[in-house]
């Protein structure tokens, strides 16, 4: 029971940070449709501009609890400087050009952006523990959890529904849900399509940089962070459906609990109980779980 116990908690930990992340990618796609290589530079970009934003603060001698500001901060600040700037000075160029070709630049932006860090913060390990004991410890039984674990669980449900929330019940979401559905269509009712791009862009960088910050305090942020963390989230937005949001839940938490499970009975197979995961999903359902509505065509 305490084994199970630890599987879900630990499965449910890592699916809300992922879903933060992969939130962000099958956001971008939806919208722009562009598979955004470089979007796990921007989760490690987060990552580094927390540990350096905290310990900023930490330097200030300001109250603990400011470590969480910090953390928001830096996320704001990394969606605010580098996504305009990729999307208009970049992007934008290649719009309505091959799928292929689009990926070819992104990756060629995770590059640049890998060497950027190290450029930028050495290739030394930086730490950042002090927001994690943050909020104590929960006792659940005889086992003790650290309740920073399970406000993550609560910063991924409040950024769901608020991302839900931005798309169905705001006049802005309506104009974005216009242009995924048609976007000539939208341009010519008036809709600044330039504008819904550049704001979605950066909504979903900002989801990376939060999941990268959030994420900060649980490890040592270093060089080659961000690849991990690309793969495992195209894995869940394939599982979940390519531009599909309650896809991007339902797949964060299949492989949270598929990589839990793995850790705690079989370690060595990690990585393959994800890939595992996804290939039976793909052999039944190519599209992913949750399969975009597709125009029919006469």
């Amino acid at each position: 029971m305490a084994l199970l116990l630890t599987i879900l908690v630990d499965g449910l930990t890592y699916s809300s940070w992922l879903f933060i992340v992969a939130l962000g990618l099958t956001l971008v796609f939806g919208i722009l449709k562009i598979l955004n290589v470089a979007h796990g530079s921007f989760y490690a970009l987060g990552a580094y501009a927390a540990a350096s934003m905290v310990a900023w603060f930490t330097s200030m001698q300001l109250a603990p609890a400011f470590s969480i500001v910090a953390m928001l901060l830096a996320a704001v600040v990394v969606a605010a400087l580098v996504a305009p700037l990729c999307e208009r000075g970049l992007l934008r160029m290649f719009y309505g050009r091959d799928e292929v070709l689009l990926v070819l630049v992104t990756f060629a932006l995770f590059l640049i952006m890998e060497d950027l860090t190290k450029q930028i913060w050495g290739v030394n390990p930086l730490y950042v523990a002090d927001p994690y004991m943050l909020f104590g410890m929960v006792e659940i039984g005889a086992l003790s959890y650290v309740g920073y674990d399970f406000m993550l669980v609560l910063v991924a449900l409040l950024v769901g529904v608020s991302v839900w929330w931005g798309l169905n019940r705001t006049r802005f979401g309506k104009l974005v849900l216009a242009v995924i559905h048609n976007e000539e269509i939208a341009a010519s009712m008036g809709v600044n399509v330039s504008r819904v791009y550049t704001v979605a862009f950066s909504v979903g960088i900002f989801l990376a940089a939060l999941g990268g910050a959030l994420t900060a305090p649980m490890i040592s942020v270093q060089p080659g962070v961000s690849v991990g963390v690309i793969i495992i989230s195209f894995a869940v937005v394939i599982i979940g459906g390519l531009g599909s949001i309650p896809g991007a839940a339902v797949g964060a938490l299949i492989v949270g609990m598929a990589r839990s499970a793995a850790v705690h009975l079989w370690p060595v197979a990690e990585l393959f109980s994800i890939y595992l995961v996804m290939a039976i999903v793909l052999m039944f359902r190519p599209e992913g779980l949750f399969q975009r509505v597709q125009s029919r065509k006469i």
